[in-house]
């Protein structure tokens, strides 16, 4: 969880400077690919963890 949340307030933190700044487009759009990669990970931790719970239906 420590790593989605740095994942996300980097993502947030490039996006409004990227946007404040002129001429930033860069940051802007590294921000944006930081906020899927924090939601790709998140999704696929969720997504592990629910699998392990299960008993296996062999």
């Amino acid at each position: 969880m420590f790593l989605f949340l740095i994942l996300l307030s980097s993502a947030i933190a490039l996006i409004v400077i990227g946007a404040v700044v002129d001429g930033m487009l860069y940051l802007v759009s590294t921000g944006v690919l930081l906020l899927v990669v924090a939601v790709l990970y998140l999704l696929v931790r969720s997504i592990v963890r629910s699998r392990r719970g299960r008993p296996t239906a062999f």
